[in-house]
């Protein structure tokens, strides 16, 4: 059985990732990392309560890191997938911006990442096999106004993807990251219709993505039949940049 472990489990496109793994392959097992909020996530592992479980996990926490790492191999003997989707926005301006927007920003988003990567990183080289992928932004590359705090974690995930990729090819792990625009979560929720049309008409596809676009990338990525991509960065945004 192969296990999968998603953080932001309570988020649309963390249980949208989640959903897909299990709706897809009946032999993998799910763990869905949150912090609180987690009746969403509750909600999916009722649908599947011998394949999914909720992992109470604090992604800037490198000890908590530690624990949840300990206790999927504990009953899986162990990880296969791990997903970094957790994540947040605190938009403003810079000359505006507190100092603590700025931190707990790069925290959510960037060094989560490094502390998820760090945690299974040993286990994955120990089982000779591994699939890491690592959510991003488009803001990575093609940032907006308002959001130096975000843009700037989100290019640090996709540098540490690049490094990272390289410094495990040889143990059979890869490490991707996948960079989605507009996609139709709880993210964009408080858009009215003007934003909403205005933001369509600058995709040349004229629309947002789905949550199941971007869960399916992941998915390809995580698979044996990806085994040769790594430190790739697959933008998934309707033909943006």
């Amino acid at each position: 059985m192969r296990s999968v472990l998603v953080t932001g489990g309570n988020g649309g496109l963390g249980l949208g990732i989640g959903r897909y793994f299990l709706e897809q392959d009946p032999e993998c097992r799910v763990w869905l990392g949150v912090r609180n909020n987690r009746a969403a996530a509750e909600s999916l592992v009722s649908e599947y309560p011998d394949r999914c479980t909720c992992l109470t996990l604090e992604v800037t926490d490198l000890e908590a890191w530690k624990s949840a790492i300990e206790q999927i191999v504990a009953s899986d003997g162990q990880l296969d997938v791990l997903v970094n989707n957790a994540g947040m926005h605190r938009d403003g301006l810079l000359a505006a911006m507190e100092a603590e927007t700025w931190h707990d920003v790069i925290s959510a988003n960037l060094d989560s990442v490094f502390f998820g990567c760090k945690a299974v990183i040993l286990q994955m080289m120990r089982q000779r096999s591994g699939r890491i992928v690592n959510i991003g932004s488009l803001s990575s590359i093609m940032p907006p106004l308002g959001q130096t705090n975000y843009a700037a974690a989100k290019a640090g995930v996709v540098a540490l993807t690049r490094t990272l990729a390289k410094e495990v090819a040889r143990s059979g792990i890869t490490v991707n990251a996948v960079l989605p625009g507009y996609i139709e979560t709880e993210a964009l929720s408080g858009m009215d219709e003007e934003a909403r049309k205005k933001a369509k008409s600058g995709i040349p596809m004229r629309r947002f993505g789905k949550v199941t676009e971007v869960a399916a990338a992941v998915y390809f990525l995580a698979a044996g039949e990806a085994s040769y991509i790594t430190g790739s960065s697959l933008k998934i945004d309707g033909g943006i940049f």
